[in-house]
Formats: structure tokens, sequence, C-alpha cells
């Protein structure tokens, strides 16, 4: 688009100070005389682009003169230009248009806190992987991103949680990163589910169209859904008493762990802590890996069946040591 390519030319010539017709050609991908044009377009809005003539000669911007995105306070300018996960760009097939972006929005800002912007970026950095992350392939991403803009509908083969697959074809409406963990949102029979896109095992972009919702959000979706998971989702809970040695690792607790509270030692020097599990499983191998440095206070069956565990364990290896 023409007014696009006017604002490209307008922030060139502004970061770059001086451009030669040719070079913002090869730079816009149009033709000399297009440039001429452009040229022709800006002065006659009142933006004021010199031509120098001769051999180090080219096109130009006054001196002074720079755009300004108005009213821009410091606070927004952050926001803006604070790093978004570069992982998830990556994903997208959008980090080297990001990074163009943050160039052009440079060249938009008052002078006065370009030093400012340039020390946002080095101040704050968001990285979204974990730590020892086995990275999900998704093999048909692109094509995902492809029906979500141009609204035509998937044909897909899904492995659901439990191994089945399922065949379906579906809407879809979105892209969600949770964490580093891409879902495709889609309907199907006027249902709107969660798909986790490495689970996707084969995709078909169909030429069928469908009707996008005009009351569909897709952050008041995700954000509902994921209320509505974690209500589902089993509880454990559990009284114990810490040993004081311990009460550092237990509040680097798991993803299978949720400290509900920690409370002050006791007469004894124990300290009561209250926890929250998945599954009565999980909570039998947390607690036992802790050995006698916890105390089971409720539920009081819990003590039994930690009892029979442990031993269960020195009977194995007695028999081993016995061989």
């Amino acid at each position: 688009m023409r007014a696009d390519r006017l604002i490209s030319i307008l922030l060139l010539l502004q970061n770059k100070g001086k451009l030669t017709t040719k070079e913002l050609a090869k730079e816009l991908e149009v033709t000399g005389r297009t440039i001429h044009r452009d040229m022709e377009a800006l002065s006659a809005a009142g933006i004021p682009v010199v031509a120098d003539r001769g051999k180090s000669g080219g096109w130009r911007l006054l001196e002074q003169y720079r755009t300004n995105l108005t009213g821009l306070k410091a606070n927004e300018l952050k926001s803006l230009l604070i790093s978004p996960s570069f992982q998830m760009l990556t994903d997208l097939g959008l980090a080297k248009d990001w990074h163009e972006a943050r160039q052009k929005i440079l060249a938009s800002i008052p002078s006065a806190l370009q030093n400012y912007s340039h020390d946002i970026w080095n101040r704050i950095h968001v990285d979204t992987t974990a730590w020892r992350q086995s990275p999900e392939k998704i093999e048909s991403f692109k094509i995902l991103q492809e029906a979500i803009w141009d609204e035509k509908k998937l044909q897909i083969e899904y492995e659901r949680s439990d191994g089945e697959y399922v065949e379906r074809v579906v809407n879809p409406l979105g892209l969600v990163a949770k964490g580093s963990t891409w879902y495709l949102i889609a309907s199907s029979n006027e249902k709107i589910r969660s798909y986790r896109a490495s689970r996707i095992k084969s995709v078909i972009l169909t030429k069928e169209t469908f009707f996008r919702p005009n009351d569909f959000n897709l952050a008041q979706y995700w954000n509902d859904s994921t209320q509505e998971f974690i209500k589902s989702l089993p509880r454990y809970e559990v009284d114990i008493e810490i040993s004081s040695s311990i009460v550092q690792r237990i509040k680097f607790t798991g993803r299978f762990v949720q400290i509900l509270k920690i409370d002050s030692p006791s007469e004894n020097g124990w300290i009561p802590v209250s926890l929250c599990f998945d599954t009565e499983q999980e909570a039998k191998e947390y607690i036992l890996g802790f050995g006698d440095q916890i105390r089971i206070i409720r539920p009081k069956e819990l003590k039994q069946m930690i009892y029979d565990m442990a031993k269960s364990v020195v009977d194995f290896y007695e028999q081993e040591n016995s061989m």
C-alpha cells in the first residue's frame, strides 16, 4: 500500500540520513520512478524532503525535522519496547519483522528519549523457555497460521492425552502460547476447544472458508477456559510439620505441589505447613522423598501409606543385598 510505503520512506530517511533513489527503490522493492512519485507526494503533504544533486547526492530530510509519536510518555514507550519472547516470535516467523518494527518506533520518538529507549532493551529481557526444555516439534505450524489469517477450515488428526487419535474438521480461531507451549483454539460443531499444537499429527488446509464469530474474544476465551481447567483439577491437601533444615527446599517446590501455608515454628521446633497435590500418589512420593524431615498431621491414613511404601523399599533392598 502506498501509505505504508510513504511512512517507510520517511522513517528510512530519518534513520539513515540520506539515501539515493536506487537505494530506496531496492529497500522498498519498487522502481526508481515510483520513488520519485512518492517524494512528490511527501513534499505535497508538507514533509521537508530535499534532493541533493551530484556524486554524493541523494534524498534527505531537512535538519531538525523528525516524525513524532504525539504524547508518548516514558512508561508508554517502555511498554512498546520491552522485548517479548524471542522464541515465540521465531515460532510465528515474526522475529525479523519485530526487529524492524522496533527500529521504526525508535525512529519515530523524540530525540530526548532516544538513549532511554536503548537502555530499556538492555534492562529487561523475556525468556519463556524452561531450563531443560525439550522443544516441541510442530510440523504444521505455518499451515495453522495461514488457516487462521485466511479463515479457512482445517482437517486435523489429533492425539488426545489418553493416546487415542481423532479426526476433525475445525474452524481455526487463534493460537495461544502458554509458557513455551502452543495451543490451537478452534471450533467444531459450534463448540470451541483447545488443541495442543504438538499433538496435531497431520493437518490439511481446505479450500472451504468459515465465518469467524463477531463476538469471539481469544484472550477472554483462554482466560475463562484456564479458570475452568484449574477448578476441574483434583486436589489432595496435606497438613505436615517440617524440620527447619528443609524450609528452603520446600519453598522451591516442583510443579506437582503447591504451598498453601507456612506457619511460624512450634515450641517443639517443627514448622507447620499445608500442601496441595493433584493426587494422593504424588503426595506419597513427594513426602517419602524427605525421609524423617517431614511429619504427617493430616490425613492420618497417609501415615500408614508412607510407612508401607518405606517398608517395601527396605524389603526390596534387603532382598537385593541377600542375593
